[in-house]
Protein backbone atom coordinates (compact mmCIF):
# COMPACT_ATOMS: atom_id res chain seq x y z
CA UNK A 1 0.00 0.00 0.00
CA UNK A 2 1.05 3.46 -0.67
CA UNK A 3 -0.50 6.74 0.44
CA UNK A 4 -0.76 9.66 -1.97
CA UNK A 5 -0.19 12.89 -0.52
CA UNK A 6 -3.36 14.45 -0.33
CA UNK A 7 -4.59 14.61 3.07
CA UNK A 8 -8.01 15.98 3.58
CA UNK A 9 -11.72 16.58 4.85
CA UNK A 10 -12.49 13.87 2.29
CA UNK A 11 -9.53 11.83 1.63
CA UNK A 12 -8.79 11.61 5.78
CA UNK A 13 -4.82 11.06 5.82
CA UNK A 14 -4.55 10.81 1.86
CA UNK A 15 -5.73 8.02 -1.06
CA UNK A 16 -4.41 4.61 -0.72
CA UNK A 17 -3.07 3.01 -3.78
CA UNK A 18 -2.82 -0.77 -3.56
CA UNK A 19 0.11 -2.79 -5.31
CA UNK A 20 -0.74 -6.27 -5.66
CA UNK A 21 0.82 -9.86 -6.08
CA UNK A 22 1.54 -13.40 -5.11
CA UNK A 23 4.42 -14.51 -3.80
CA UNK A 24 7.01 -15.49 -6.40
CA UNK A 25 4.84 -13.32 -8.91
CA UNK A 26 7.33 -11.17 -10.85
CA UNK A 27 4.02 -9.04 -12.26
CA UNK A 28 2.32 -6.80 -10.40
CA UNK A 29 -1.79 -5.38 -10.06
CA UNK A 30 -1.96 -1.65 -9.26
CA UNK A 31 -5.55 -0.38 -7.75
CA UNK A 32 -6.44 3.21 -7.66
CA UNK A 33 -3.15 4.82 -8.90
CA UNK A 34 -4.22 7.76 -6.85
CA UNK A 35 -4.04 11.64 -7.65
CA UNK A 36 -1.99 13.31 -10.46
CA UNK A 37 1.34 13.67 -7.88
CA UNK A 38 4.69 12.06 -9.39
CA UNK A 39 6.47 11.10 -6.34
CA UNK A 40 3.35 8.87 -5.74
CA UNK A 41 2.98 7.68 -9.00
CA UNK A 42 6.69 7.22 -9.74
CA UNK A 43 7.00 5.14 -6.55
CA UNK A 44 4.00 2.85 -7.90
CA UNK A 45 5.77 2.93 -10.97
CA UNK A 46 9.10 1.38 -9.11
CA UNK A 47 7.12 -1.32 -7.20
CA UNK A 48 7.38 -3.76 -9.99
CA UNK A 49 6.07 -4.35 -13.77
CA UNK A 50 2.87 -3.64 -13.66
CA UNK A 51 0.47 -5.56 -15.61
CA UNK A 52 -2.76 -4.27 -14.72
CA UNK A 53 -4.41 -1.09 -13.61
CA UNK A 54 -7.73 -1.44 -11.67
CA UNK A 55 -10.16 1.86 -10.69
CA UNK A 56 -12.44 1.27 -8.02
CA UNK A 57 -14.91 4.22 -8.82
CA UNK A 58 -14.86 7.61 -11.04
CA UNK A 59 -12.92 10.28 -8.17
CA UNK A 60 -10.55 12.18 -9.38
CA UNK A 61 -8.47 11.26 -5.68
CA UNK A 62 -8.41 7.91 -7.41
CA UNK A 63 -7.93 8.47 -11.19
CA UNK A 64 -6.61 11.60 -11.47
CA UNK A 65 -2.90 10.35 -12.16
CA UNK A 66 -4.13 7.47 -14.02
CA UNK A 67 -3.04 8.64 -17.69
CA UNK A 68 0.55 9.57 -16.22
CA UNK A 69 0.79 6.03 -14.19
CA UNK A 70 -0.47 4.46 -18.16
CA UNK A 71 2.58 6.28 -19.31
CA UNK A 72 5.23 5.31 -16.65
CA UNK A 73 3.96 2.25 -17.06
CA UNK A 74 3.22 1.02 -20.02
CA UNK A 75 0.02 -1.09 -17.99
CA UNK A 76 -3.34 -1.53 -19.23
CA UNK A 77 -6.05 -0.11 -17.03
CA UNK A 78 -10.11 -0.88 -16.51
CA UNK A 79 -12.65 0.11 -14.54
CA UNK A 80 -16.79 -0.12 -14.74
CA UNK A 81 -16.55 2.84 -16.80
CA UNK A 82 -14.98 2.61 -20.22
CA UNK A 83 -13.20 6.36 -19.86
CA UNK A 84 -10.89 4.24 -17.36
CA UNK A 85 -10.13 1.69 -19.75
CA UNK A 86 -7.31 1.54 -22.01
CA UNK A 87 -4.04 0.17 -23.35
CA UNK A 88 -3.10 -3.24 -24.32
CA UNK A 89 -4.36 -6.95 -23.30
CA UNK A 90 -2.15 -7.59 -20.44
CA UNK A 91 -4.01 -11.19 -20.05
CA UNK A 92 -6.72 -10.12 -17.55
CA UNK A 93 -9.05 -8.97 -20.77
CA UNK A 94 -9.75 -5.41 -21.86
CA UNK A 95 -12.54 -3.20 -22.13
CA UNK A 96 -14.79 -2.27 -18.82
CA UNK A 97 -15.23 -4.84 -15.92
CA UNK A 98 -18.12 -6.77 -15.36
CA UNK A 99 -19.89 -7.55 -12.40
CA UNK A 100 -18.87 -11.42 -11.51
CA UNK A 101 -15.74 -11.37 -13.81
CA UNK A 102 -12.84 -13.06 -12.72
CA UNK A 103 -9.12 -11.95 -13.17
CA UNK A 104 -6.23 -14.18 -13.16
CA UNK A 105 -3.29 -11.99 -13.20
CA UNK A 106 0.05 -11.55 -10.94
CA UNK A 107 -0.96 -15.22 -9.63
CA UNK A 108 -3.82 -13.90 -7.99
CA UNK A 109 -7.34 -14.75 -8.60
CA UNK A 110 -9.55 -10.95 -8.66
CA UNK A 111 -13.18 -11.63 -8.97
CA UNK A 112 -15.43 -7.95 -9.70
CA UNK A 113 -18.59 -7.34 -7.43
CA UNK A 114 -20.09 -3.99 -8.98
CA UNK A 115 -21.04 -2.44 -5.31
CA UNK A 116 -22.49 1.05 -6.71
CA UNK A 117 -23.84 3.54 -3.79
CA UNK A 118 -21.11 5.71 -3.29
CA UNK A 119 -20.82 6.60 -7.21
CA UNK A 120 -22.33 4.40 -9.97
CA UNK A 121 -19.15 2.92 -11.16
CA UNK A 122 -17.78 2.08 -7.60
CA UNK A 123 -16.73 -1.24 -6.96
CA UNK A 124 -14.81 -4.04 -4.90
CA UNK A 125 -12.51 -6.44 -5.20
CA UNK A 126 -12.36 -9.92 -4.13
CA UNK A 127 -8.57 -10.81 -3.88
CA UNK A 128 -6.98 -14.23 -3.24
CA UNK A 129 -3.79 -15.70 -3.68
CA UNK A 130 -4.68 -19.34 -2.56
CA UNK A 131 -3.86 -18.92 0.43
CA UNK A 132 -5.54 -15.71 1.92
CA UNK A 133 -8.23 -13.43 0.82
CA UNK A 134 -8.93 -9.76 1.53
CA UNK A 135 -11.40 -7.11 -0.53
CA UNK A 136 -10.45 -4.31 -1.57
CA UNK A 137 -13.49 -1.86 -0.95
CA UNK A 138 -12.57 1.53 -2.44
CA UNK A 139 -14.69 4.25 -1.13
CA UNK A 140 -17.44 2.11 -0.62
CA UNK A 141 -16.00 0.87 2.90
CA UNK A 142 -13.90 3.45 4.66
CA UNK A 143 -10.91 2.71 7.24
CA UNK A 144 -12.56 5.09 9.52
CA UNK A 145 -16.06 7.10 9.64
CA UNK A 146 -18.43 6.39 7.12
CA UNK A 147 -18.79 6.95 3.25
CA UNK A 148 -20.62 9.97 1.30
CA UNK A 149 -23.21 9.07 -1.25
CA UNK A 150 -21.79 11.56 -3.93
CA UNK A 151 -23.92 13.31 -6.49
CA UNK A 152 -24.54 12.97 -9.27
CA UNK A 153 -25.53 9.41 -9.22
CA UNK A 154 -24.61 8.26 -5.32
CA UNK A 155 -28.16 6.00 -4.58
CA UNK A 156 -28.67 5.16 -1.23
CA UNK A 157 -31.40 2.12 -2.67
CA UNK A 158 -28.25 0.84 -4.59
CA UNK A 159 -25.84 1.36 -1.46
CA UNK A 160 -27.75 -0.50 0.75
CA UNK A 161 -27.99 -3.48 -1.65
CA UNK A 162 -24.10 -3.25 -1.86
CA UNK A 163 -23.97 -3.43 2.05
CA UNK A 164 -26.41 -6.48 1.52
CA UNK A 165 -24.16 -8.27 -1.11
CA UNK A 166 -20.58 -7.70 1.21
CA UNK A 167 -22.48 -9.15 4.33
CA UNK A 168 -23.43 -11.93 2.41
CA UNK A 169 -20.33 -12.88 0.51
CA UNK A 170 -19.10 -16.99 1.27
CA UNK A 171 -15.35 -15.85 2.96
CA UNK A 172 -13.84 -16.71 5.83
CA UNK A 173 -14.55 -15.16 8.89
CA UNK A 174 -13.37 -12.52 9.60
CA UNK A 175 -12.16 -11.21 6.31
CA UNK A 176 -10.09 -7.95 5.98
CA UNK A 177 -10.86 -5.11 4.13
CA UNK A 178 -8.40 -2.77 2.12
CA UNK A 179 -10.13 0.56 1.84
CA UNK A 180 -9.65 3.53 -0.03
CA UNK A 181 -8.83 6.21 2.68
CA UNK A 182 -7.88 5.16 6.28
CA UNK A 183 -6.29 2.17 8.04
CA UNK A 184 -7.11 -1.37 7.05
CA UNK A 185 -10.28 -2.80 8.41
CA UNK A 186 -9.58 -5.56 10.55
CA UNK A 187 -13.28 -7.36 10.40
CA UNK A 188 -14.84 -6.19 6.91
CA UNK A 189 -18.25 -7.62 7.83
CA UNK A 190 -18.47 -6.57 11.01
CA UNK A 191 -17.89 -3.08 10.09
CA UNK A 192 -20.70 -3.07 7.18
CA UNK A 193 -22.99 -4.28 9.51
CA UNK A 194 -22.56 -1.26 11.55
CA UNK A 195 -22.84 1.04 8.27
CA UNK A 196 -26.24 -0.63 7.69
CA UNK A 197 -27.24 -0.02 11.58
CA UNK A 198 -25.87 3.37 10.51
CA UNK A 199 -27.79 4.13 7.40
CA UNK A 200 -30.92 3.14 9.38
CA UNK A 201 -30.37 5.71 12.42
CA UNK A 202 -29.73 8.48 9.68
CA UNK A 203 -32.82 7.32 7.86
CA UNK A 204 -34.89 7.85 10.92
CA UNK A 205 -33.07 11.06 11.87
CA UNK A 206 -34.22 12.09 8.13
CA UNK A 207 -37.86 11.24 8.76
CA UNK A 208 -38.12 13.04 12.43
CA UNK A 209 -36.26 16.13 10.73
CA UNK A 210 -39.18 16.33 8.27
CA UNK A 211 -41.90 15.70 10.16
CA UNK A 212 -40.30 18.71 12.75
CA UNK A 213 -40.14 21.25 9.34
CA UNK A 214 -44.38 20.18 8.71
CA UNK A 215 -42.66 18.99 5.23
CA UNK A 216 -43.97 16.59 3.00
CA UNK A 217 -41.89 15.12 -0.05
CA UNK A 218 -42.33 16.50 -3.80
CA UNK A 219 -43.26 13.50 -6.26
CA UNK A 220 -40.52 11.84 -7.41
CA UNK A 221 -40.67 13.74 -10.85
CA UNK A 222 -40.25 17.15 -9.03
CA UNK A 223 -36.74 18.19 -8.48
CA UNK A 224 -36.15 18.35 -4.25
CA UNK A 225 -35.98 22.47 -3.29
CA UNK A 226 -32.58 23.27 -1.94
CA UNK A 227 -34.24 24.83 0.67
CA UNK A 228 -35.54 21.57 1.98
CA UNK A 229 -31.97 20.06 1.37
CA UNK A 230 -30.56 23.24 3.24
CA UNK A 231 -33.11 22.81 6.10
CA UNK A 232 -32.87 18.98 6.75
CA UNK A 233 -28.93 19.01 6.32
CA UNK A 234 -28.78 21.43 9.47
CA UNK A 235 -31.06 19.49 11.58
CA UNK A 236 -29.51 15.74 11.08
CA UNK A 237 -25.68 16.86 9.97
CA UNK A 238 -25.68 19.96 12.96
CA UNK A 239 -22.57 18.66 14.75
CA UNK A 240 -20.37 17.97 11.62
CA UNK A 241 -17.54 20.65 10.74
CA UNK A 242 -18.86 22.94 7.60
CA UNK A 243 -16.08 21.48 5.54
CA UNK A 244 -17.77 18.75 5.16
CA UNK A 245 -21.61 19.71 4.76
CA UNK A 246 -21.41 19.64 0.80
CA UNK A 247 -21.07 16.15 1.59
CA UNK A 248 -23.56 15.89 4.31
CA UNK A 249 -25.78 17.60 1.93
CA UNK A 250 -25.20 15.12 -0.48
CA UNK A 251 -26.13 12.21 1.15
CA UNK A 252 -29.10 14.21 2.29
CA UNK A 253 -30.54 14.25 -0.93
CA UNK A 254 -29.73 10.50 -1.49
CA UNK A 255 -31.75 9.49 1.56
CA UNK A 256 -34.60 12.03 0.39
CA UNK A 257 -34.56 10.49 -2.85
CA UNK A 258 -34.97 7.08 -1.00
CA UNK A 259 -37.62 7.64 1.74
CA UNK A 260 -39.85 9.16 -1.51
CA UNK A 261 -39.35 6.38 -3.95
CA UNK A 262 -40.07 3.99 -1.20
CA UNK A 263 -42.60 5.63 1.27
CA UNK A 264 -44.74 7.71 -0.79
Amino acid sequence: MLRADNPGPMTLDGTRSYVLGAPGATGRVVVDPGPDLAPHLAALADAGPVDLVLVTHRHADHTGGLARFRELTGAPSRGISAEFCAGRDGGAGTGPLADGEVLEVAGLRIEVLATPGHTADSVCLVVSDGTSTVVLTGDTVLGRGTTVLAEPDGSLRDYLASLDRLSALDLPDPVPGLPGHGPVIPDLRAVVHAYREHRTERLDQVRSALTALGVTLPDAAAPLPDPLLDAVTGAVYADVDASVLPAARSSVRAQLEYLRGTER
